[in-house]
């Protein structure tokens, strides 16, 4: 672990204005991805204040979770979001390892990608609202952030990149060390907030994904690592609402 660790997952997974040594960054790669669940937290915590205050000058909770995710896309860049539509495009739209990563990487969005991105919207904001609904979106948020950046970190770190170049390849993989304490953290991210159960479901969501990636294009992609933050996150709000 490093100092420069956090800062790297925070200027990496977010938009957040934040000054990052660039040589130091780069040179660590993988190895910071332990943090991810950390900068997950940290949009969690931000998520979470926008929602109280909006909640405070008296918007229904189902505006306030529509903003929320809003802010939510914004704080990312949507880069969660960008993946998923890809991987749905790319995945269920090709017939073989290499279309499937050519559809990937075209910048062009199709029928699969926008139906993916409709019912994630749609999932979310449902649960989000109903989360809202019963006061606990505090806690949920957090956990859920952290947590859902820490499925990312075990398929990255268990799968071979699916392609020679692109955001996830440039990172690199992290070892089995920087996972278990990525693992760790988001771990007590998830007991502090009183939700140990959305660990397990973390796991078996992350699995999930990392078996379709490796039997469709062989390994992951950073499409890939995107949609199972996305599909975590989805996964984890209904466990809460359920």
């Amino acid at each position: 672990m490093d100092a420069i660790d956090l800062p790297a997952a925070i200027g990496l997974l977010t938009r957040i204005p934040i000054h990052v040594p660039q040589e130091r960054a780069l040179a660590r790669g993988a190895a910071s991805a332990w943090a991810y669940p950390l900068a997950g937290a940290l949009v969690g915590v931000i998520l979470a204040t926008s929602a109280s205050l909006l909640i405070w000058v008296g918007l229904p909770a189902g505006i306030v979770a529509a903003i929320t995710l809003a802010i939510s896309a914004i704080i990312t860049g949507a880069m969660h979001e960008d993946g998923l539509a890809d991987t749905a495009d790319g995945l269920w739209g090709g017939w073989d390892k290499s279309r499937r990563l050519e559809i990937m990487k075209d910048s062009n969005i199709g029928v699969y990608g926008v139906l993916a991105l409709c019912f994630s919207v749609l999932i979310r904001w449902l649960a989000l609202s109903a989360l809202i609904a019963f006061d606990h979106y505090w806690t949920g948020l957090i956990a859920i952030g952290a947590l859902s950046r820490c499925g990312m970190v075990g398929v990255m770190s268990t799968l071979p990149n699916a392609r020679a170049t692109g955001l996830s390849q440039s990172v690199g993989r992290p070892t089995l060390p920087t996972l278990w304490v990525s693992i760790a953290a988001a771990a007590i991210i998830g007991v502090l907030c009183g939700l140990p159960f959305l660990i397990l479901g973390t796991g078996i969501v992350a699995l999930a994904c990392g078996i379709i990636a490796q039997q469709k294009i062989g390994g992951q992609t950073g499409d890939i690592l995107g949609a199972t933050q996305q599909i975590t996150e989805i996964v984890l709000l209904l466990a809460l609402i359920s």
